[in-house]
C-alpha cells in the first residue's frame, strides 16, 4: 500500500494512534517498535479495541485485511504526516532552541487560540515520533499548527523541518544543551539554525529576537519580523511584568529569562492580527505547568519547582533569578544536567561555584556529577536517596523559600513529599 492509498484510509477520520491503552474508535495504529518492545505484537488487540487499520512491518503479524504490512512502520507514520501536511493550506509555526520551547508554544497557542482553531504539540512531544504525530492530529478544522521541535545532533532539526514544513520559524536561544550529541556550543548553534535554512530556502518568515545576536546574524537575508519595539520588560519579582503598548501585562511565569518567551508570543500575536487586549488576556491567564517553574506551597514554605529540564544556560538563569527573589530565607536543591558529554564535570562545577557565590541559607546538590564538584559550603548527595534520608531527619525550616532544579531524569519533583 503506498502513501497515498493510505492517506484515504486515515483522512476517514483523521485519527492515529500508538498506544493500546489509548485506542481511539476508528484511529489507524502505527505498530512502533522500539528498544524493549514490539507494537507489531499489539496489531490485533488494537483492531480488538476499536482501531480501523494497524500498520505493522513484521509479516507474521498480518493476520488480517485490516492490518496492513509496510517496509517500516517509523518511515511510513513521518511519510503520512508530511503527505498531510501538503494537503493542509495552513500556516503551521515551527519553534526550536536550547531553552523554553515547550513554555513558547504554551504561550504562542494561548495567543492564536483567542483567535483561530489551532493544534499544537502536546506537551514535549518533539522528535521524530512527536513531531509525525502532531501533524496527523490536525484536521479540517485547523487553521494554525505549531509543532515543537527537539533536537540533541546535527540534522535532526533539517529533518524535522522537512516533515512539519514550517512557514514560520522561531529559535528561543542557543545554549548549552544537549553538547554529548552536538558536540559544542557551535554545533548547537549550527544544528538549530538548520530551521533558519528550511525558512530561506522556502522563501517563508522567521519571527527573530533583536536582542540576540546570534539570531540576527543567523537570519540576515531572509524574510524576518522582529519582536514588536513596544514590548518592554517591567520587572520579574518574582513574576515577570511587561509593558506592550498602553498595556500592562502582568504573567504567571518567574524569572526575567520568560520575558523573550512572552515577547515572542506576543509578536507572533501581532502577526496574526490577535487583538492586543486578547493577547494580554491569553498571557495574563497562562499558568506553566509540568514541573516548569511552578509555585508550589508547602505549609509556610515556599518552593519554585523547576524539575522538568536543566543545562548550563537554564541552570544559570534560574540560579541568577533566584537570587533577586523577594524572600528572607531561600535555600536550593540542584539536580545533575544531563548529555553534557565531555563539558560534563567542567559544567557542573561552574554552576556548583555560581550557587555558593549567592547568600542562599543552603545548598543541596544531588547526583553523580554533582557529587564530584569541589565545594566549600554545599551538601552534596550521590543518589536521590541519600537527600531523601538527609531531608527526612533535617527538616526544612520553616518560611523557606526554595529552589529545586535539575534534568528530567533526576525527577527531583519527589523531593515535595519530604518537605512539610
Amino acid at each position: 500500500m503506498n502513501i497515498k492509498e493510505l492517506y484515504k484510509l486515515y483522512s476517514a477520520n483523521f485519527l492515529v494512534d500508538t498506544d493500546t491503552r489509548k485506542i481511539r474508535k476508528g484511529t489507524i495504529f502505527f505498530a512502533l517498535k522500539g528498544a524493549n518492545f514490539n507494537g507489531n505484537k499489539f496489531a490485533e488487540e488494537a483492531l480488538k479495541k476499536g482501531a480501523a487499520f494497524s500498520i505493522v512491518d513484521e509479516e507474521e503479524y498480518k493476520t488480517s485485511d485490516r492490518i496492513v504490512l509496510v517496509d517500516d512502520v517509523l518511515e511510513t507514520l513521518q511519510q503520512l504526516a508530511n503527505y498531510h501536511r501538503k494537503q493542509l493550506d495552513i500556516p503551521i509555526i515551527g519553534l526550536t532552541g536550547s531553552n523554553g520551547k515547550t513554555t513558547t508554544k504554551e504561550l504562542i497557542n494561548a495567543v492564536i487560540c483567542k483567535k483561530y482553531i489551532t493544534t499544537a504539540t502536546s506537551g514535549n512531544l518533539n522528535n521524530h515520533i512527536g513531531v509525525p504525530l502532531t501533524i496527523l492530529s490536525m484536521n479540517r478544522e485547523t487553521e494554525i499548527g505549531i509543532v515543537e521541535m527537539g533536537a540533541n545532533h546535527i540534522g535532526e532539526i533539517k529533518f524535522l523541518s522537512e516533515i512539519a514544513e514550517p512557514s514560520l520559524g522561531y529559535i528561543t536561544n542557543f545554549g548549552k544543551a544537549h553538547l554529548e550529541g552536538f558536540g559544542s556550543v557551535q554545533g548547537v548553534i549550527e544544528g538549530k539554525s538548520e530551521l533558519y535554512n528550511f525558512i530561506k530556502n522556502t522563501n517563508n518568515t522567521l519571527i527573530v529576537n533583536p536582542n540576540d545576536p546570534i539570531q540576527i546574524e543567523k537570519s540576515i537575508n531572509t524574510n524576518r519580523v522582529l519582536f514588536e519595539n513596544t514590548i518592554e520588560f517591567v520587572d520579574a519579582n518574582p513574576f515577570v511584568r511587561i509593558k506592550y503598548d498602553d498595556l500592562l501585562i502582568q504573567s504567571n511565569l518567574l524569572g526575567a529569562y520568560n520575558f523573550n518567551n512572552i515577547a515572542a508570543a506576543i509578536t507572533i500575536g501581532v502577526y496574526f492580527d490577535v487583538d492586543k487586549k486578547r493577547i494580554k488576556e491569553a498571557i495574563e491567564h497562562y499558568i506553566p505547568t509540568n514541573n516548569r517553574s511552578q509555585i508550589v506551597k508547602k505549609g509556610t514554605n515556599e518552593i519554585v519547582l523547576d524539575a522538568y529540564n536543566a543545562n548550563p544556560t537554564s541552570m544559570q538563569a534560574a540560579l541568577e533569578n533566584f537570587n533577586n527573589y523577594d524572600a528572607a530565607r531561600k535555600m536550593i536543591i540542584l539536580g545533575d544536567m544531563f548529555e553534557l558529554g565531555n563539558d560534563s564535570a567542567h559544567e557542573h562545577q561552574k554552576i556548583a561555584e555560581l550557587a555558593e557565590g549567592f547568600s542562599f541559607a543552603d545548598i543541596l546538590l544531588v547526583g553523580e556529577n554533582f557529587n564530584k564538584v569541589q565545594t566549600n559550603s554545599a551538601t552534596k548527595f550521590k543518589r536521590f536517596e541519600d537527600l531523601k534520608l538527609y531531608l527526612e531527619t533535617n527538616p526544612i525550616i520553616a518560611n523557606t523559600t526554595l529552589l529545586i532544579k535539575g534534568s528530567r531524569g533526576m525527577a527531583l519533583e519527589r523531593c515535595l513529599d519530604y518537605i512539610s
